[in-house]
């Protein structure tokens, strides 16, 4: 399995990459979020990659944050929802937006992704609240305040713990770094907020 991809940017178009490494081109398919971020032509970069294989062919994918790479696995892991739709959400929303859309339940903002209509977007928020449910219950249990009003002052914070499980990321992993926040900041907010903390805590 080829983890990341890290050469010369030769290729872009709309939804492909081409990365050469050691003198062998990568076609990579991606996301329009992900080539906005890519540099010029001729410059280095690095992808985190996601293969594919089936029966008639091996598909590549390339994403430029592990984050995105997640989500991709995450939503391509629902029935119905293949490589096209996948990318054509991220091509609509980052990570963190889609992370919003489940643990809030909102089918209908994903939408908005081409392709992606009202039944497949319900489907999306189903299967993968249902599967932060079974995360979060592996997981360390996350103690809120018991009181009704404590509890809803961080709601935000269990809400943002839920979209985080969707990325991949334990709540025992993100708790630490989430509870040092404001509790009453938006959700997308404190996801971003902690995804910033973790990658400086990574890259330290």
């Amino acid at each position: 399995m080829i983890y990341s991809l890290r050469g010369t940017l030769i290729h872009r178009s709309p939804g492909v990459v081409v990365v050469e490494c050691g003198g062998v081109g990568y076609q990579c398919t991606t996301s329009m979020m992900s080539i906005r971020d890519l540099p010029d032509i001729g410059s280095e970069v690095k992808l985190y990659t996601y293969m594919a294989v089936r029966e008639d062919a091996v598909d590549l994918f390339g994403f430029t944050t592990t984050e995105e790479r997640e989500c991709f696995k995450m939503l391509t892991s629902v029935s119905g929802v293949g490589a096209k739709a996948g990318t054509a959400i991220l091509s609509e929303f980052t990570p963190e937006q889609v992370a919003v859309c489940i643990a809030s339940e909102d089918p209908k903002s994903l939408t908005k992704a081409a392709g992606v209509g009202n039944k497949l977007a319900q489907r999306i928020v189903l299967e993968l609240k249902d599967k932060m449910k079974k995360l979060n219950a592996g997981s360390a249990a996350v103690k809120l305040p018991g009181s009704s009003a404590a509890a809803a002052q961080f709601g935000n914070v269990k809400n943002a713990l839920d979209a985080l499980a969707v990325l991949g990321y334990d709540s025992s992993e993100i708790m630490p770094i989430i509870s040092k926040f404001d509790s009453s900041l938006k959700v997308e907010e404190l996801i971003h907020m902690t995804l910033v903390e973790l990658g400086k805590s990574k890259g330290a």
